[in-house]
């Protein structure tokens, strides 16, 4: 291993309870006078959205709520959200909500400045500089959720309805400027969704520190990440109202989506075509799939994982962490199998021939090719570890 990397931490987090009402400030910081506040249905018309919107009118920032997003976002999504942008005049966007939300915001931001196509963008080789910078908008990004940490990512998810294919689109310049990070934001969570963003921020820390490129910072952000997911997610899930226990889910999320500019692997790998296909739960789907992939890469983080058990005061081995993810998917509702998701196994072929392909299938401690997906995919759907 050669121990050369690239290394960048500079979001500035704004983290604590109620500091949503510093919204207003944070968007006047980088410049913005008239944010396009990009969310999705479900949550508009939530009291937590009429909180954030009521600071800004009080502090005289006027915005346009645009919320077509889908759980998944679609391309027709960002063009519809570009069409609002400049109808609006808008210089800067607000992303509020969970993961989908803010990947729409932080690619509508991002398109506002480009001429050639959403897919030119592609998180491949150095596509990335194939983009106009002059005209990508500041981002500020809220999360309501404490799972995908894409508060303080550089890519957004965007589904390509065409192909059913899930694309990373991918800029520096995609990363917010600021991320207010606001624990009471995510009180209201169902157990549902608490269970997989909680778990979703788990796969984000645990792939990186497996991931085979040599970035030590990541390594340990993301041991602790995990740590504060272990000891907290199921406190959260007990009572929504701790909010300590979702202030310390939210920093997980942020450091897990930190870490994993370091690597992601097969369980996103696996995950993708699977929320393309069938439209699941981004973060359950990964949490379906993580013992199977672990299984899979023994081999190569057996030493790795055993000291991360060590630090998390499990047993100190392989079998030992194991035991830990099952133990944990079992309590918080986590179902074992795919066919728990609604999932059946007549598409696994092309899944599998897409999973190889997903730009996160390369970060993966041990290579994995159509065939080795197709019987992760088969795993998965019989519950066979």
């Amino acid at each position: 291993m050669k121990l050369v990397g690239n290394w960048s931490y500079p979001t500035a987090v704004r983290f604590g309870a109620g500091r949503i009402r510093e919204l207003a400030s944070a968007a006047k910081a980088v410049g913005m006078a008239r944010p396009l506040f990009v969310t999705d249905a479900g949550l508009a018309g939530l009291p937590v959205s009429k909180r954030a919107l009521d600071v800004l009118a009080g502090d005289a920032v006027p915005v346009s709520v645009f919320c077509e997003v889908q759980p998944n976002p679609v391309a027709a999504n960002i063009e519809a959200g570009l069409l609002a942008l400049r109808r609006g005049d808008h210089d800067g966007v607000i992303a509020f909500g969970g993961g989908s939300a803010l990947d729409a915001g932080k690619v509508i931001a991002f398109m506002a400045g480009q001429h050639r196509p959403m897919w030119d963008f592609e998180d491949i080789d150095d596509w990335w500089r194939r983009a106009e910078t002059t005209g990508i908008l500041p981002i500020v990004a809220v999360p309501t959720t404490a799972g995908t940490g894409s508060e303080v990512g550089r890519a957004g998810v965007i589904t390509d309805a065409a192909t059913r294919r899930k694309t990373v689109i991918f800029h520096p310049l995609m990363l917010p400027k600021i991320s207010i990070c606001d624990p009471e934001l995510t009180v209201g969570m169902p157990q549902l969704t608490t269970a997989g963003t909680g778990m979703d921020a788990l796969a984000h820390c645990l792939e990186a520190y497996c991931g085979v490129a040599y970035h030590p910072l990541a390594d340990g952000i993301a041991v602790e990440g995990i740590r504060l997911v272990k000891e907290n997610l199921a406190r959260a899930m007990q009572d929504g109202s701790d909010v300590d226990a979702r202030g310390h889910m939210m920093a997980a999320a942020a450091m897990g989506a930190t870490a994993f500019q370091k690597a992601l692997g097969a369980i996103h790998a696996l995950s993708h075509p699977v929320g393309a296909l069938y439209d699941t739960h981004h973060g359950l789907t990964n949490a379906v799939f993580m013992p199977y992939v672990l299984v899979f890469n023994r081999a190569a983080i057996a030493a790795k994982i055993a000291r991360l058990a060590a630090y998390l005061g499990l047993e100190p081995s392989f079998d030992g962490f194991l035991a830990w993810v099952l133990a944990l998917r079992a309590e918080i509702g986590v179902p074992h199998t795919l066919a728990g998701l609604g999932v059946d196994d007549r598409q696994f072929e092309p899944m599998s021939e897409m999973a190889t392909r997903d730009p996160t299938a390369a970060g993966n401690p041990l290579p994995i090719d159509a065939a080795t997906c197709r019987r992760l995919y088969q795993n998965a759907y019989l519950g066979s570890l």
